[in-house]
């Protein structure tokens, strides 16, 4: 049987990889600059304190009081048996790597020639921003990889049958977990799923899948804190977002809020309040996020009380993706071009230590190996997607989803709700713009059939 096989099997192969003989070029070419990454950039970017936080929760496997869910943590605790922080680096790279290979593999699925398919991926598979995120201790590269498999699973068939829409469901609950931003996400995907009518049994599976695992943990949650919630700092970081426009003589908060007002603290970014000594709110008693509550309802007020202001913020904010120099938001941030040469060693803290203790006994701070950092400091400034460019690629999936509701219209609406949400609900952050890259690059790509070749009217009947 095997014998009578193989003349049939070896012809289908050699097709299929005929077909798909460009991606596989371009995939093999992204492969290699990742490893060109691990070899320059030695163990992997760890941040204070967002990197630590992680990998001490993951030891302890308890959710965490501030501003990080356990989604990212669970997959540092599977790779805990390997205590080694470049090994986290090297599966980040491999899903990046699965994020570009997922997008051209439904788009194939959607008629769109090789060629169409392969340029989608580009900005994903080659920005050097995405080779430094991928390379960073940091949640952002499961985060997408979730959201794009769980827009593939959406997508992969004309008609979205109930078990497709359980997995989905399944797959944007873990990445709201593993980043909250994803929360809302979930609800604008259900909508947009409703407008395209694609039936009640599907949309209610997706809401259950969703809304299960999510219930389950803000139950755990409640055990530890008190609380039946996600996150201890949505209070937070839209406290923080009203900072830059508040005024408590429009508001007028009662005796309690007013302790949040503005005190005349003046910071270069929204974001920036949260962490502002001087700040309002880390002036009153206690750690900033036991206020978290109070923050929620005074930023809540602020926002009913001066709508217009808090949009023109938002706006304000987002605006700063479309530059086409990156700007510095907040001031002492990297915005682009990250890749540097040298030795950028950790600080001093107690937290430090109590990783590397348990996690990862050779954990130290970057530094960079030549010569393979010095090839990608060059090439980091032209593997940019600059905003003009993004703005012309949103653009696209935009008529897109006017012109072809039915595929452009989900990831797109997903791409927009990534771009506006974070900015919306704490501030403007480069990191925050790349997850919208894959899917405004998906929307763009089913958008251009339908732009070439709109839809003709019919012709009246012949009497």
């Amino acid at each position: 049987m095997l014998t009578d096989l193989r003349p049939v099997a070896i012809p289908q192969a050699r097709r299929a990889l005929a077909t798909h003989r460009l991606f596989a070029a371009v995939l093999t070419l992204a492969a290699a600059l990742r490893v060109v990454t691990m070899l320059g950039y030695r163990p992997a970017q760890l941040y204070w304190y967002d990197s630590f936080s992680y990998l001490d929760t993951a030891v302890h496997l308890r959710p965490s009081a501030a501003f990080h869910p356990i989604g990212y943590p669970l997959l540092l605790r599977v790779l805990w048996p390997f205590h080694s922080v470049e090994v986290i680096a090297a599966v980040q790279h491999a899903m990046g790597l699965g994020i570009g290979l997922m997008i051209y593999a439904l788009l194939r699925r959607k008629s769109l020639p090789a060629w169409g398919a392969t340029l989608a991926t580009v900005p994903v598979l080659f920005d050097a921003s995405f080779l430094r995120l991928e390379h960073a201790v940091l949640s952002d590269t499961q985060f997408v990889f979730l959201v794009v498999a769980g827009l593939t699973t959406l997508m992969w068939s004309p008609e979205l049958s109930a078990r497709a829409a359980t997995g989905a469901g399944l797959l944007f609950a873990t990445a709201a977990l593993t980043r909250t931003i994803a929360l809302p996400l979930l609800v604008v995907v259900l909508v947009l799923l409703a407008v395209r009518r694609a039936g009640w049994r599907p949309l209610a599976a997706m809401a259950i899948a969703g809304t299960l695992p999510l219930a389950a943990y803000a139950g755990w949650y409640d055990h530890y804190h008190g609380r039946f919630a996600l996150s201890g700092a949505d209070g937070v970081a839209l406290w923080a977002r009203t900072m830059t426009f508040a005024d408590c003589a429009v508001i007028k908060p009662p005796p309690e809020e007013a302790k949040l007002c503005p005190n005349g603290t003046v910071v270069d970014a929204a974001s920036e309040y949260v962490w502002a000594p001087g700040a309002s709110l880390n002036r009153l008693p206690g750690d900033r996020f036991s206020h978290n509550d109070l923050a929620r309802s005074f930023a809540l007020r602020a926002i009913a009380a001066q709508p217009f202001d808090y949009l023109r913020e938002v706006v304000k904010d987002t605006w700063l993706t479309f530059a086409w120099t990156p700007v510095a938001h907040p001031a002492r941030t990297t915005p682009a071009f990250g890749f540097g040469r040298g030795d950028w060693p950790l600080p001093g803290f107690p937290l430090i230590d109590k990783v590397r203790e348990q996690y990862d006994p050779d954990i130290r701070g970057l530094y960079s190996v030549e010569p393979y950092a010095s090839f990608l400091v060059a090439y980091q400034y032209p593997a940019y997607l600059r905003g003009p460019l993004l703005g012309a690629i949103l653009a696209i999936g935009g008529l897109g989803a006017v012109l072809r509701r039915r595929t452009a219209l989900l990831p797109w609406g997903v791409a927009a709700a990534l771009l506006v949400g974070p900015v919306a609900v704490l501030d403007f952050d480069h990191r925050y713009v790349l997850p919208v890259i894959p899917f405004a690059c998906l929307a763009a790509a089913l958008a251009v059939p339908a732009i070439r070749r709109p839809s003709r009217p019919i012709p009246p009947r012949r009497p």
